[in-house]
């Protein structure tokens, strides 16, 4: 009983120890936010590099608007949906995955991966080392040249029994230039690194011995056994292989099923799902590390952000045309070109007779319906027009410059397409809506923000501790 009071004791003075270090600077809707937390993300939005920088006091309306919106998201429970514990489950594990491992599990996979190969390598006989000499011959080659090459080959052959050094016979006369350099050495092999009629030879050869000429398709050999059946080990120590192997590792990606292999493990091991393995490492991490804590945060707000944003401004701005169209017909004034427009098309034909039928089919139909018009009733089957659609200013468009804006340019033509020409109407300022579209959009997105923040500020109860605002990154 004493004992738990004690702990219970340092327990409370530990909690008031972190809150009296970490402090409250303000609570949205109830929910505390520590100094910590808008530290890292006011330092996050305001580092090295940013050009529009912002004291601490004009961040924190930016900061609890943002916190506003998470806000709303959560109460709209869209953290529940299957699409966002996904998206989320993604970029969490991009942090967590890699500490799942530690060096002693690479260490494993790379001792693992270097056993591996000494058991099979030595499964075949181990490895041999060899020299050769090679008399070069083309598959191809004339009877004659065939001829010469046996000749020369059993020269050379008729020295080494004579007792000619090896090695200088090769420096000397072999084709082989690579090799010749080193006296005809070859790199240690095991079965399978050369060509069928080079390895029947090279592994009847016993040690110390040099066999008889003999063709390859590279042309004629004469080998010298040096050793066989070497234990892969004893030429490659695991050392001398360990930084390429580690290379191999991480060129193959190997490091992912490692980590899925532990996660599994851990799994079978405490008899829980793989999620949760993640979802237990991300907690104790997190625990110890307030900027991994405020990343995987930050991750989570910014998703729920996206989503929740693109319902309440931007889809909903982007996709209302009727609310569009009010909204630039009341804001009409305000939308002005510093000089003429041509809504329109420059288009290029196969044939001149092509020039008049394009505008007949497009005479009387709706500017927005021009590109769809065309791609069925000019383009269905084959590519007869090639058009460029839009709201031209001056220095836009080659062919738009030089038959509306009576600009002295030059028009490239092409082989498959010669005749150009406009078809459409030179205006001064915006007549509809479509003509300024992106504009209204971005300015109607700015005033359903406006009025969501707004709506939601009176929603929900903030305080701001100045005392503690006062304090950040100053403690």
């Amino acid at each position: 009983m004493i004992k738990n009071v004690i702990a219970a004791i340092f327990l409370s003075c530990s909690g008031l120890a972190n809150a009296q270090n970490d402090p409250t600077v303000m609570t949205i809707n109830s929910v505390p936010v520590s100094r910590s937390e808008f530290e890292y993300s006011y330092n996050k939005n305001n580092g090295e590099g940013v050009i529009d920088k912002k004291t601490v006091a004009d961040y924190v309306d930016m900061f609890i608007n943002y916190k506003l919106k998470v806000i709303a998201a959560k109460e709209l429970k869209l953290d529940t949906l299957d699409s966002f514990k996904k998206e989320f489950a993604s970029y969490r594990d991009q942090q967590i995955r890699p500490t799942i491992i530690d060096d002693l599990d690479i260490e494993r996979e790379s001792r693992k991966i270097y056993d591996d190969a000494c058991t099979r390598i030595d499964s075949l006989g181990g490895l041999t080392k060899a020299y050769h000499i090679l008399v070069m011959l083309n598959q191809n080659a004339s009877k004659e040249q065939q001829s010469k090459a046996k000749a020369r080959v059993d020269s050379l052959y008729n020295a080494l029994l004579k007792g000619a050094a090896f090695k200088d016979v090769a420096l000397k006369y072999s084709d082989d230039k690579g090799s010749a350099e080193k006296g005809g050495e070859l790199p240690w092999a095991s079965k399978g690194q050369f060509v069928p009629d080079f390895e029947k030879v090279l592994y009847a050869t016993s040690n110390g011995k040099i066999s008889k000429p003999f063709l390859s398709p590279y042309g004629y050999h004469i080998v010298m056994v040096k050793k066989k059946n070497v234990p892969f080990e004893k030429v490659y120590p695991y050392e001398s292989q360990k930084k390429d192997i580690m290379k191999f590792i991480d060129m193959r990606n190997l490091r992912e099923r490692i980590i899925d292999e532990k996660i599994n493990s851990i799994s079978k091991k405490e008899n829980i799902s793989p999620e949760s393995v993640l979802e237990n490492k991300c907690k104790d991490l997190t625990a110890n590390d307030s900027n991994l804590k405020y990343l995987i945060q930050e991750y989570y707000d910014g998703l729920l952000l996206f989503e929740i944003s693109n319902r309440e401004v931007w889809d909903k701005a982007a996709k209302d045309d009727a609310a569009l169209k009010h909204f630039f017909d009341k804001n009409k004034k305000k939308y002005k070109w510093n000089g003429p427009r041509f809504r329109g098309i420059a288009y290029k034909t196969r044939s001149a007779e092509d020039i008049k039928m394009v505008r007949n089919v497009l005479k009387g139909i709706p500017f927005v319906e021009w590109a769809d018009c065309l791609r069925k009733k000019v383009n269905n089957d084959s590519v007869r027009v090639q058009v460029e659609k839009g709201i031209f200013k001056k220095g836009d468009n080659a062919l738009v410059d030089k038959y509306v804006f009576d600009k002295d340019t030059t028009c490239a033509s092409t082989k498959d397409f010669p005749y150009m020409a406009v078809y459409g109407k030179k205006i001064k300022s915006p007549k509809e809506m479509q003509d300024v579209r992106s504009q209204v959009v971005a300015d109607y997105q700015d005033v359903l923000e406006k009025a969501w923040v707004e709506k939601l500020r009176k929603k929900y109860r903030i305080e701001i501790y100045r005392d503690v605002l006062d304090t950040v990154n100053k403690h």
